[in-house]
């Protein structure tokens, strides 16, 4: 807690400028996860699939979260409630092994689909705003999710032979699409490359709420305002408040074996 907020909270009444009404995000319901995602199936570009259809195998280098797409729904029966389904879609960056040549590198793409339960409490308000004047509301208000996610670590990674395929029908968004300079193979394929991820999250929901807050005075910037980079300070003067860094100069293992230049884990 900063001098300034512990000031306002031990200050007597009479040091108080008075009191503001502000308009903000209140945090109804949150919650943390740990999920292990076993045997994730990564749909591969075309370039990518022919190269794992002939190599001998591959594995995962890394993974990286590219987008996640969020639905809130009330829950029946319970009015305060409300399910927030996620779907999380990574890029993952694979090396597979063809012949004695160095290793061929693999882009596609891995879906996660996960489920939480959270309090959002409950609001009969149709909710209006001058920046959208022509907008109408025909229900009642939602709360708002917010997730937060870290980059998967890789756990583990495995190629396997496909002998009977079963038609998919795959929604991609167009923004994860993007990320893809070829197109992603659903069928077809005669090796398959699958990789299990590690992922922590926090989910919470946030609804609208007008507080009241006490005042000790305006905030007014106390820094110049500067066109130029590094024109306020000397770079003698900035580095001079850098710490030094001791502990990299201090030799550390690995937790866990296999640490990757990826910041993942892997394990086989």
């Amino acid at each position: 807690m900063s001098e300034r907020c512990q000031e306002a909270l031990n200050c007597s009444p009479d040091a108080l400028q008075g009191a503001l009404s502000i308009h903000t995000r209140k945090i109804t319901d949150s919650c943390r996860d740990k999920d292990c995602i076993e045997d994730l199936r990564v749909f591969l570009t075309r370039d990518s699939q022919a190269i794992l259809d002939s190599a001998a195998g591959a594995k995962v280098r890394c993974a990286d979260l590219l987008y996640t797409s969020i639905d809130v729904t009330p829950v029946a029966f319970n009015r305060n409630h409300y399910c927030i389904d996620l779907t999380f879609y990574y890029r993952i960056i694979a090396d597979a092994m063809v012949s004695a040549c160095r290793p061929a590198t693999l882009c596609g793409l891995a879906m996660f689909s996960k489920r939480a339960v959270l309090c959002g409490e409950h609001s009969d308000a149709h909710i209006f705003t001058s920046a959208a004047p022509h907008s109408c509301s025909c229900s009642n208000s939602l709360p708002t999710a917010v997730v937060e996610v870290l980059d998967p670590m890789v756990l583990s990674s495995k190629v396997v032979g496909i002998c009977n395929q079963e038609p998919i029908a795959l929604q991609i968004p167009s923004d994860v699409q993007e990320n893809f300079d070829d197109e992603l193979v659903l069928s077809g394929d005669k090796q398959r490359l699958f990789v299990t991820l590690g992922q922590f999250s926090i989910i919470r929901l946030e609804r609208d709420a007008q507080i009241v807050v006490p005042v000790l005075d305006y905030s007014i910037p106390t820094k110049e305002c500067c066109d130029n980079p590094g024109c306020a300070e000397d770079p003698c003067q900035v580095f001079a408040k850098i710490p030094f860094p001791a502990s990299q100069f201090t030799p550390t293992g690995c937790e866990v074996e296999g640490c990757d230049t990826c910041n993942n884990y892997q394990t086989t």
